[in-house]
């Protein structure tokens, strides 16, 4: 089976004779049609990703075809289209047993804590694999990356009228503003980059955009009547701006870190607490959360055909990986076709 492997930092291989997926008992074999990119393969090709050792096989925005399956009772057949959530969660421990699955103390991530699906098949727990009739293959890869999106705004509580910001304008920050769109909120987005600025107001639809080198904190001020934002969401995955971020937020407001980092962050405590703010973490994503997108894809809310920006072979995967890196070549969303 041919596969591709990240060995260490900086460096991929094919591998042409990587082992068949073993089927346990509840599971399926899928063979993999489409893989999306996203920041944490970059982080990990780069040696910025946490939780993540060396070699492994990436890849979790993942959709394809059931090719076998051991449980005809379980509601899946041979020959469907399904996608595939890849948290592992243990279903046991605090987390789950409160329905937090997404944040499980013994999470093991596709393609983070356990190899991915760059490879031509992956054996699945049939719980964690969605039927995706009436929806493309691609579609069906990017419910995973909305469904952070769509989670970061659930988890917030985010209400109607209430005014957001969504710091950073890669594809979870996207994914974000189009969520905190549909719940009716006031979205501003902000960035460093013109270019996805303007794509933000096209493709999410926000209210406002505001560049992050340019006077941001004027900015917000007149944008909000002096109040700033109420809700913040830092999806950039940046040290400096995700502290920067307690800055924007109003008296009595929330920031939400939607992206990671390795590093520690650190924040004033006397401007945390004179505002009592609230902070949150918001990981992954739960079933809810990809059954929201599922419904969104179906309807059209969501152009996925802009969202993906690029396009590649499997075997373009190792020659074009360090382009795709680069500002340069204006990535959004880099799909993979098996």
């Amino acid at each position: 089976m041919n596969g591709i492997v990240c060995q260490h930092i900086g460096s991929f291989q094919y591998q042409y004779n990587l082992p068949e997926p073993t089927m346990k008992s509840g599971e399926a074999i899928v063979r993999v049609r489409r893989i999306g990119i996203c920041g944490t393969d970059m982080h990990a090709y780069q040696g910025n990703q946490p939780f993540f050792t060396y070699p492994r096989i990436l890849g979790h925005e993942l959709s394809g075809i059931i090719e076998q399956i051991n449980d005809t009772n379980c509601g899946f057949l041979i020959g469907d289209q399904v996608a595939i959530i890849p948290y592992m969660h243990c279903g046991v421990c605090i987390a789950c047993r409160h329905g937090k699955t997404n944040c499980c103390t013994s999470m093991e991530v596709l393609g983070v804590h356990v190899d991915g699906g760059m490879q031509e098949r992956i054996a699945v727990p049939v719980t964690h694999l969605i039927r995706t009739e009436g929806l493309s293959l691609d579609a069906s890869a990017m419910l995973e990356p909305l469904a952070i999106g769509a989670h970061a705004v659930r988890r917030s509580q985010l209400s109607q009228g209430e005014t957001a910001l969504v710091i950073g304008a890669g594809p979870i920050g996207l994914g974000v503003m189009a969520f905190a769109k549909h719940v009716g909120a006031n979205v501003i987005a902000m960035d460093v980059n013109e270019e996805r600025l303007a794509f933000c107001r096209s493709w999410a639809e926000v209210d406002h955009i505001v560049n992050a080198l340019d006077r941001p904190q004027e900015q917000l001020l007149e944008l909000t009547d002096g109040s700033y934002p109420t809700m913040v969401f830092d999806a950039t995955g940046n040290m400096k701006s995700m502290e920067g971020a307690f800055r924007f937020v109003a008296h009595g407001g929330t920031l939400v870190y939607v992206g990671l980092v390795k590093n520690d962050i650190s924040f004033n405590d006397s401007e945390f607490h004179k505002r009592e703010m609230t902070l949150m973490g918001s990981r992954n994503a739960t079933r809810e959360d990809f059954n929201q997108v599922f419904e969104a894809l179906q309807t059209g809310e969501i152009d996925i055909n802009r969202y993906i920006t690029h396009r590649a072979g499997f075997h373009e995967v190792i020659s074009r990986f360090k382009d795709w890196l680069d500002p340069a070549s204006k990535v959004i969303k880099v799909m993979i076709e098996l």
